[in-house]
């Protein structure tokens, strides 16, 4: 029989995967809800149940005892979060901010309100004619977004022209999803500002970083972001306090921005969970943000976020052509031995986040190099 948890954590993936390690060392014991017996973080939390986080009563059942929930993704309803709520639990971040985590409409139209810079942004009809009419008004080329459930940058299109976006809306329509619709923004580069907020409202900020994307899927982050002009830096981190402040976020919040050509910061995406821009956390600050989003929900004072070097490099590991990414993971030790790799234990299919390797250090050209090297070994050999 299982003790009785400290926390439920709902979704089995990397991110839960990577709650447990610092759940150890703090002494806290998490249940989980994973969607099978042998996903990522199921491997190694031992007190786990097989369920959908659709399903009210599997929430009820990883939830008992425990005085909080929270998640790997955003994907539970906010209904069964409201109900859970009713019982006595505590879903951290809750289903008011949770919703802008959820619904891309309704985080632009928000975020609008609290005077937060971001794109321009117009929600579209749910009528091809109709929605190709305003999109007319607002200028080509467009970027369009479901507003629930994209991700790694699936459910976002860039259209330049009305034949463009006829075809994407006809299919989006037909699957009764919400488009909204945003200006293609002339962008330097992007770039992450991650805080942790308390229930009590005490707040940590973690240096703004730096993240490449490649087809939608981040591929690299550069901790602290090269070059970033302190100004600017301080700005974004004020954006994603005030983000959490303003939404009432608990936990870990990642707000995803582009840094403009004209030297703006406009707030592209948001996350209410550790995030993949977070991961280089783990070897390179004072305290990850796993154990930071741990520290937050459950409302204990927070770790310090302080680097423990100039630079870390965190690369992503996409499934490619190593099979074996266990046995592969001799070869980059050995090539490159103070590189950290961590493996998410899932199999391997093109394009899936399989794991990440991380190197800190001095230089920024010689850790680029090195987390390069050690992550192109891992994925490709």
């Amino acid at each position: 029989m299982s003790l009785t948890p400290h926390l439920a954590v709902v979704g089995g993936g990397q991110l839960a995967r990577m709650m447990q390690v610092p759940a150890v060392a703090l002494g806290l014991r998490i249940r989980l809800l994973a969607e099978g017996p042998d996903v990522s973080a199921a491997q190694v939390v031992p007190d786990h149940l097989v369920g959908d986080h659709t399903d009210l009563d599997d929430l009820r059942a990883v939830c008992a005892g425990s005085p909080v929930v929270t998640f790997d993704h955003e994907h539970v309803p906010p209904e069964h979060l409201r109900a859970l709520e009713a019982e006595g639990h505590a879903p951290r971040p809750g289903p008011d901010a949770l919703l802008y985590a959820q619904d891309k409409g309704e985080m632009r139209v928000r975020l609008s309100v609290l005077g937060l810079p971001c794109p321009l942004f117009l929600l579209l009809p749910g009528d091809v004619e109709e929605a190709l009419e305003e999109l007319a008004d607002f200028g080509y080329p467009a970027v369009l977004k479901t507003t629930r459930g994209g991700y790694d940058g699936k459910g976002v299109w860039v259209v330049r022209s009305a034949d463009d976006a006829a075809e994407v809306l006809a299919t989006a329509f037909a699957e009764g999803r919400e488009i909204l619709a945003e200006e293609l923004v002339d962008f330097r580069r992007e770039l992450s500002a991650q805080v942790a907020r308390t229930p009590s409202g005490d707040v940590v900020a973690y240096p703004v970083v730096q993240s490449t994307q490649v087809d939608g899927i981040c591929k690299e982050v550069v901790a602290p972001a090269p070059d970033l002009d302190p100004a600017l830096a301080q700005e974004a981190t004020d954006v994603a306090v005030r983000v959490a402040e303003q939404l009432g976020v608990t936990g870990m919040l990642a707000v995803e921005l582009f840094e403009t050509a004209d030297g703006r910061v406009l707030v592209n995406e948001l996350a209410m969970r550790p995030h993949n821009t977070g991961h280089w956390s783990i070897d390179g600050a004072a305290t990850s943000q796993f154990e930071n989003h741990l520290r937050a929900v459950l409302d204990l004072p927070l770790g310090p976020t302080t680097p423990h070097h100039a630079w870390t490099v965190m690369v992503n590991v996409l499934g490619g052509a190593v099979q074996d990414l266990e046995a592969q993971e001799a070869v980059v030790l050995s090539a490159v031995p103070h590189a950290k790799v961590h493996l998410y234990g899932k199999g391997v299919k093109p394009g899936r986040k399989v794991g990440h390797v991380t190197v800190t250090g001095d230089h920024l050209d010689t850790v680029l190099a090195d987390a390069r090297r050690a992550g192109a070994l891992l994925q490709d050999g």
